[in-house]
């Protein structure tokens, strides 16, 4: 298993606005890791396992976590917590309603296919930007500086490189959910961004919009290599 690159947690301000201290500790985590126990909250967040369930059932009573019985191999089956819909809304959303009201303007005045060529246009600017940052750079500081600027963006992203030859790119918040509910769109042109940044072959292993906890790509540099090679 690969070491974590680039992570976003309370060092980075993470946490949800007004859940400081462990509650926010405790929410942050649920989003990065669902389906955590008290017991392995504890060992993570370095706390006492006590305290640890005190804030959970606080957190239940408000309806931001919930639990699931869960059979892990022999023995009693164990509470794996996770957010609630309520708990995933204190994390960031970036300008959600004031940008669906814009691409809504610009779907009455240019059709769909203008309000998709303006959420393109977003990440053609940030693959020009983040780029310049890493032109010239080794798989393993591209795919850290690509983490840091999705972490910028309000996605919680993490990254892990497991050789030089790939990794993963973990983003563990969509920023603009409701955008991309709309507009699906937008997460291919995310997928083909990666590519151009990353100089490496994308494949997408897990959704948000699909349900999942987080969106994971697994990152190829010798595949992408080799496609191009094979292009010329």
């Amino acid at each position: 298993m690969g070491a974590s690159l680039s992570e976003t947690g309370t060092a980075n301000g993470s946490c949800p606005p007004g859940q400081r201290g462990p509650r926010g500790e405790i929410l942050l985590e649920l989003k990065r890791a669902p389906q955590a126990t008290a017991r392995e909250l504890a060992a993570r967040l370095r706390v006492s396992l006590n305290a640890v369930r005190h804030h959970l059932r606080e957190l239940e009573a408000e309806g931001l976590v919930r639990h699931d019985r869960q059979h892990r191999g022999v023995g009693a089956p164990v509470f794996a917590y996770r957010l609630t819909m309520s708990g995933e809304g204190l994390f960031p959303r970036r300008y959600e309603a004031t940008l669906l009201q814009c691409l809504d303007h610009m779907v009455e005045r240019e059709g769909r296919e203008g309000a998709v060529r303006l959420l393109e246009a977003h990440f053609a600017e940030l693959s020009q930007k983040v780029g310049e940052e890493t032109s010239g750079k080794a798989p393993a500081r591209r795919l850290e500086l690509v983490a840091k600027a999705m972490a910028d963006e309000g996605y919680m992203a993490e990254a892990a490189l497991v050789d030089d030859s790939y990794g993963t790119l973990t983003e563990h918040n969509c920023a603009i959910q409701a955008v991309a509910e709309r507009f699906p769109e937008l997460c291919a042109a995310e997928a083909r961004f990666l590519e151009e940044v990353l100089g490496a072959s994308v494949e997408r292993r897990s959704h948000i919009l699909s349900g999942c906890g987080a969106c994971e790509y697994l990152v190829r540099f010798d595949h992408f290599r080799r496609q191009v090679e094979e292009s010329l």
